[in-house]
């Protein structure tokens, strides 16, 4: 490829390169002819094609970066040789830096020095490497925790060049060039009336009406228009009216998901764009198979935000990828994609084989939200994960300071859901008594309230604070703004009073006030008794039937005077021997 400045020059290089090739030829054999042909006609004869618009590095005693436009880079008298020995360097320069590579370089960079002096050593660079440049600037200007770029940066000559090209030139910019330079700016806090952001925007609006953009183009200019304008923009509308228009077998893998995070943006118009997402739901199955960790947890995301349910063979699909790939997730992508499988209410047993090798072995390094996460699927879908609880536990002893006191309680209360103490139960729930003891006040009372209730589900009974829980300062605390307390926390409250009577007879503090205490535990919208299987119900109640002769023998769901209700009692006190005599005799 050549500089668009060096097109004016072409006249006088021809016949130089075209002779020094023919007279390289002569007398040589075949395979040398090949090599010259290849090496030096093919990319002479390509450069004379219509080219596209590129960077160049064109470095003085200072080094200062500029590009080039058409100007002269050379004075007309200037010596054909010397032009000769810069194509010569330019044509070896793009040859060397494949694109693959480039990326790939600039990838391993970890600070914007690195890459600015990386960009600073090239000839040239096409526009859409150097949009990736910016991109990559800028993702690791965003690692580093700062929504904007250091003065610095800022203040760089290559920095500096690459943005004025941006700007200066929009329209000369590929659709790749220019959208990927767009959604560097994303990155970070741009002001929202720079004039380099205010010239890209309107470049790509103009292409956009003309339909000029192709599908990858129109994915990241929706993601980008969705950062800057938010989703509720007309240009969006138009992009996501486009997208609708093409053939899903356009997209890549990446370009479906970059489907799903667009219309994620908008899900109060999830109505309105149902029959497209049935169609994206299932061409999708065709290429799960191809996606990688991060665009499994992503497709997971947009599923749930969606409200995808009736995409279950989607999700089944995906949840069996996900099985092979539960050691690559992140953290933050291991949690989305736990998240997804609670809302789908899915429970697969290979995932659960896969997640408890996973957290077992890495029970000491995991993040405390993904521990939390982990423990809240288990709790959700009653899954008794030995593995999993015993890890859990001894993660959160040797490392309870990591986890904030929501995660604490999610961390806990599977425990009491599954009735099951870890193998060090002595050591957790004194780390955890600890832990309350030192921090109560920053516990939220519900929080609170709910990891103190799984304790006593396991027989461990906080006695040392139920004085406090049961204080008028703290149901205050409990009720809030509210008129009344909702009826789980009373159940719960309740639950605990009655522990304190029969299982801590020794406690002589405050007691629950009877206005708090509820008169059954089984109740429809959040009961602390799990429900009956209603088939489980109806074969026993058939079969007592088929044994006692008659209904009126036995009754169902009996509350008794400690809040339970028990599915099934006798009537009366007569035994089964004894019904079983005056069945045989008729009465």
């Amino acid at each position: 490829m050549a500089l668009i400045t060096l097109r004016r020059n072409l006249c006088h290089l021809s016949d130089f390169r075209i002779h020094g090739a023919l007279a390289a030829l002569k007398n040589q054999p075949v395979n040398h002819v090949h090599k010259v042909v290849r090496e030096h006609l093919c990319p002479w004869f390509c450069s004379l094609q219509p080219e596209p618009f590129r960077v160049r590095f064109h470095h003085a005693c200072c080094k200062k970066f500029h590009s080039e436009n058409g100007n002269d880079l050379h004075s007309a008298g200037e010596p054909v040789f010397s032009q000769v020995h810069d194509w010569d360097r330019l044509e070896q320069n793009l040859k060397n830096v494949d694109e693959q590579i480039f990326y790939r370089r600039l990838n391993n960079f970890t600070s914007s020095e690195e890459l600015l002096h990386f960009i600073s050593t090239l000839q040239t660079l096409p526009d859409t490497m150097a949009a990736g440049a910016l991109k990559r600037i800028c993702e690791v200007e965003r690692k580093d925790g700062d929504q904007r770029l250091p003065k610095e940066i800022l203040e760089n000559s290559v920095f500096q060049a690459l943005c004025i090209q941006f700007e200066q030139e929009p329209s000369n910019l590929s659709n790749t060039g220019l959208v990927t330079a767009l959604q560097a700016l994303t990155l970070l806090y741009v002001d929202s009336q720079s004039s380099l952001l205010l010239n890209l925007l309107a470049e790509c609006q103009r292409r956009l009406q003309r339909g000029d953009l192709e599908v990858h183009s129109l994915c990241v200019l929706g993601e980008s228009l969705i950062k800057l304008q938010g989703p509720g923009c007309a240009a969006l509308e138009l992009v996501i009216c486009q997208l609708q228009g093409e053939k899903l077998e356009k997209f890549t893998p990446g370009g479906i998901v970059a489907l799903y995070r667009i219309l994620q943006a908008c899900p109060e118009k999830v109505d309105q764009h149902q029959t497209f997402l049935n169609k994206i739901n299932n061409f999708s199955l065709s290429i799960v198979s191809n996606l990688s960790p991060t665009l499994i947890s992503q497709m997971l995301t947009a599923l749930v935000v969606l409200d995808q349910t009736q995409a279950l063979p989607l999700f089944i699909k995906l949840g069996k990828c996900v099985v092979r790939h539960i050691p690559h997730f992140t953290n933050e992508e291991l949690v989305k994609v736990l998240e997804a499988f609670i809302y789908f209410g899915h429970n697969d047993r290979f995932f659960t084989k896969a997640l408890e090798q996973h957290v077992a072995s890495l029970c000491l390094t995991l993040d405390p939200e993904v521990v939390s996460k982990v423990m809240e699927y288990c709790g959700r879908k009653l899954i008794l994960s030995i593995p999993i609880l015993d890890a859990v536990a001894e993660t959160f002893v040797c490392q309870s300071e990591k986890f904030s006191p929501s995660q604490i309680s999610e961390l806990i209360e599977p425990f009491g859901k599954l009735n099951y103490l870890p193998r060090n139960a002595s050591a957790l729930f004194r780390k955890l008594e600890n832990m309350v003891l030192a921090h109560f006040n920053y516990f939220p009372p519900k929080t609170l309230l709910k990891l103190l209730h799984s304790c006593s589900l396991i027989e461990c009974h906080p006695v040392n604070f139920m004085a406090k829980i049961f204080s008028p300062y703290f149901l205050q605390q409990l009720q809030g703004d509210e008129s009344y307390l909702d009826r789980l926390s009373l159940a719960q409250l309740t639950q605990l009073f009655l522990t304190s009577i029969l299982e801590c007879p020794f406690y002589k503090g405050p007691k629950l006030l009877p206005k708090y205490q509820v008169k059954s535990f089984l109740t429809p919208c959040c009961s602390l008794e799990t429900p009956v299987d209603f088939q489980l119900y109806k074969s026993v109640k058939t079969g007592l039937i088929d044994l006692l002769g008659a209904r009126v023998y036995f009754a169902s769901k009996v509350l008794t005077p400690y809040r339970y209700t028990i599915a099934f009692s006798p009537l009366g006190k007569c035994s089964v021997e004894e019904i079983r005599t005056r069945r045989s005799e008729g009465r």
